[in-house]
This record gives structure tokens, C-alpha cells and sequence, in this order.
């Protein structure tokens, strides 16, 4: 019989959440409360790895704007460069009008380039 091998490490996930935490300058007991967990909860989840119940992990995630693609399935994510990967987790958390602006200014590189090449 076949059994399914592959298993989440939370500890990337867990020092993205960290990550973004500090990014938007909260403390581990600010995030507590908003999730209705324990500071020490939210320490484990960061530095330890340790699982949060699903509910937990889709309140942080998505409190934190956070793209679990590339911890899902990193196998999709492999022929990427480490800059793509980065720019693409960024562009997952922008609203319209970022994303307009980041649309705008990869078409002026685009025709720049269409320019140098004529």
C-alpha cells in the first residue's frame, strides 16, 4: 500500500511569520490576542515550528499577508530564481493599485529593452 511521504516543515513557515510580524512591528502578544492564542503559542509557532491548529495557521497567514505557495509546493517553485520567488511572494500581497504601478513600470522596462535591441 502507497503512504503519502511528504510532510510540512513549519519552520520556515514559522520564521516567514516571525518575519512578517516584525514587518508590521507587532509584538508576539499583540498577534497573540488577535488570533486568541498565548504569546507562548505564538513563540512556539515561530521558533520552534511547532503546528498551529489549522484555524490559528489561516488566521496568521492571512493577518500577515502571507503566500504559503512557495512552503506548499516548493517542487513547483525549484526552476526559479531566489529573486523571482521573492518578487512574486511581494506581488501576492499588493492591492490593485500596486499592482498597476508594478504592471506599468515592467512594461516601460519592456519597451526600454525593445528599444536597446532595434
Amino acid at each position: 500500500m502507497y503512504q503519502y511521504d511528504k510532510h510540512l516543515d513549519f519552520h520556515a513557515l514559522g520564521r516567514e511569520i516571525k518575519r512578517k510580524r516584525e514587518e508590521k512591528g507587532w509584538t508576539q502578544e499583540y498577534l497573540a490576542q488577535l488570533v486568541n492564542r498565548t504569546p507562548r503559542s505564538i513563540m512556539y509557532i515561530e521558533n520552534r515550528g511547532q503546528y498551529p491548529s489549522f484555524d490559528t495557521f489561516y488566521q496568521l497567514v492571512t493577518l500577515l499577508e502571507i503566500s504559503v505557495d512557495q512552503f506548499f509546493f516548493p517542487d513547483k517553485l525549484n526552476g526559479e530564481s531566489t529573486c523571482r520567488k521573492q518578487i512574486d511572494v511581494m506581488l501576492n500581497s499588493m492591492d490593485e493599485k500596486e499592482l498597476t504601478v508594478m504592471k506599468h513600470t515592467a512594461e516601460g522596462l519592456q519597451r526600454a529593452r525593445e528599444t536597446e535591441d532595434a
